[in-house]
């Protein structure tokens, strides 16, 4: 069953015994990344290869970062797929402004800090809004949908981050994005330690510049 369809990919999600083993029990998701029909065919299937087997690491590495993600069950190199465990729970997009102050404050605590574990182990997520977290009944914050991470120590890039999560705030929790971005930040600098303030302040450097170009755009297709 079709539940998102995006630009680079779409999701669907399927009972685990019809994609994986007759045995297998609930439900999973499968991501089939889409070709791309005005690129010549070598490039298309290099470029989808690469991003999906980039994002099935990408998962994986940061859960070893302590980083709640996604089991990747399955890494299709010739379908393009990444069939993962279908996570339980709410969108952090859909409860965030409901939530009274004192939850949503540790939520986006709980936010910041896990940003900064990424951040930590060399990994930018590329796409942080609150429609790829979600809160898991037990309390838990995973984050989903690495289609536009990399692996990057920079500053630069760290602070992309951060401005996409302020972006994606302004944007969808208007109301309370300054709270809530204060909160995900002294989570931040809690987590990331010496050097937080460097890519905090790179984040609001990058504000300052003007019109931010997406990570789809900078990338050569």
């Amino acid at each position: 069953m079709l539940i998102k369809k995006g630009a680079e990919a779409n999701l669907y999600l399927e009972p685990f015994k019809r994609v994986l083993h007759t045995a297998g029990e609930g439900k999973v998701i499968v991501k089939d990344r889409i070709s791309k029909h005005y690129r010549t065919p070598a490039l298309d299937l290099r470029l989808r290869e690469s991003r999906t087997v980039l994002e099935a690491k990408l998962l994986s590495d940061a859960k070893r970062a302590g980083v709640p993600t996604p089991l990747v069950y399955e890494v299709d190199r010739v379908g393009m797929r990444i069939v993962m465990e279908f996570v339980e729970g709410k969108q952090v997009k859909q409860i965030l402004d409901r939530l009274r102050p004192t939850e949503r404050k540790k939520l986006c605590y709980t936010i910041g800090r896990q940003v900064a574990r990424l951040h930590r182990a060399g990994i930018v997520h590329g796409d942080l809004t609150t429609s790829n977290m979600i809160l898991r009944p037990d309390g838990r914050v995973y984050f989903v949908d690495f289609g536009l991470g990399g692996y990057s120590p920079s500053t630069e890039e760290r602070g992309v981050d951060l401005h996409l999560l302020r972006r994606a705030l302004q944007s969808i929790h208007f109301r309370i994005a300054d709270q809530a971005y204060a909160a995900a930040l002294s989570g931040y600098r809690q987590e990331f330690g010496g050097g937080a303030m460097e890519v905090i302040e790179r984040a609001k450097d990058i504000e300052s510049r003007g019109r931010y170009v997406s990570k789809e755009e900078r990338t050569w297709r």
